[in-house]
């Protein structure tokens, strides 16, 4: 097991670094940053100064050591369009998307392993066939199209719902959530589900087409032979083995939902991380855009590690190999 985890430490640590390397060489191809802070009208001396405070003077491999050493402390410098600290910009951000994230995952999860059980099981009725053309329409359909036709009917036509922004939020000691009060509940509801829907029938799909081969299989029908009913077989077993690969696919598509509400977030106006990143880009704002890239790689590899450790836990074959000294 310590194997294991030293291993998978050594493959995140690389993987940071190459990323790392990626958002520094930002800085050295898009513009001068002294430009961008001083413009236009500033003396020779005044950008010297600040070229100096700022680093960049020194050689590439130096920069980058002292770029790694501030990203390691959380500090990505300050904001060439609001001249505020990276790092606080990403913090006020961080909340709402997460916060976006998490319910859209929920909704996922909930809605979308029972669905893929009932149609498995009750393949070939009207009902799992409608929720399997659904499922279709939900992995076609691009997310913003989704928002617009969500807001259309809910925020415009029915006025249930707000349409955009996050509302009223409350501060519990620097995180901040609209999770306590309904009415900022309410904007959660319409981008929460836009940006549910498509990795929703993802894991309908996943859930039924492992269900069913493992309802094929040799142990299935021992099981069945022994007398066991059918939902102990169904879910005591069935699903219990459908869920090892879900597991891992469940995990990735967390961090898609973070690195990929940009679309969602920009939509709904809703003011994450995605909403801060787009508006860096046209900005050029590169430490904003540095920051952002190193955060969401950073998510990405916690979440597949967190997600192997999982896969080791749940599959004694990842146990046996591993205490006979076999490569994973």
């Amino acid at each position: 097991m310590l194997v294991f985890i030293l291993r998978r430490l050594m493959q995140a640590l690389l993987v940071m670094l190459t990323v790392a390397l990626i958002a520094f060489s930002l800085f050295q191809f898009v513009g001068d940053p002294v430009s961008n802070l001083l413009g236009q009208e500033a003396t020779q001396e005044q950008r010297d100064a600040l070229r100096k405070e700022l680093g960049l003077d020194q050689s590439f491999v130096a920069q980058f050591a002292a770029f790694v050493g501030n990203a390691v402390q959380g500090e990505f410098g300050l904001s060439l369009k609001q001249g505020r600290k990276v790092s606080t910009l990403i913090a006020e951000a961080f909340p709402a998307t997460m916060e976006l994230a998490l319910a859209a995952a929920v909704i996922a999860l909930t809605v979308g392993i029972p669905l893929g059980v009932y149609a498995a099981l009750r393949r070939g009725r009207p009902l799992a066939q409608l929720v399997m053309a659904l499922s279709l329409l939900g992995v076609s359909l691009p997310t913003f199209l989704i928002g617009i036709l969500l807001i259309m009917v809910f925020a415009v036509n029915l006025q249930w719902l707000p349409s955009f922004g996050r509302g009223e939020v409350i501060d519990l000691g620097g995180w901040t959530t609209g999770l306590l009060k309904w009415e900022t509940l309410r904007h959660l509801i319409l981008p929460a589900i836009t940006l549910s829907l498509f990795q929703l029938a993802l894991i309908l799909r996943l859930v039924r087409a492992e269900m069913l081969e493992v309802l094929r299989t040799d142990y299935i029908k021992f099981a069945r032979a022994r007398g066991l009913s059918e939902r102990v077989v169904h879910f005591g077993h069935a699903l219990r083995n459908t869920l090892v690969p879900v597991i891992t696919i469940t995990g990735l598509q967390l961090g898609s939902l973070i690195a990929f509400a940009i679309i969602t977030e920009q939509v709904f106006q809703w003011p994450g991380m995605g909403l801060l990143f787009i508006q860096a880009v046209q900005f050029s704002d590169i430490p904003v855009m540095a920051a952002y890239l190193c955060l969401i790689s950073l998510i990405f590899v916690v979440i597949n590690l967190a997600v192997d450790l999982l896969y080791f836990a749940v599959d004694p074959r990842l146990r046996i190999d591993d205490a006979k000294g076999g490569h994973l």
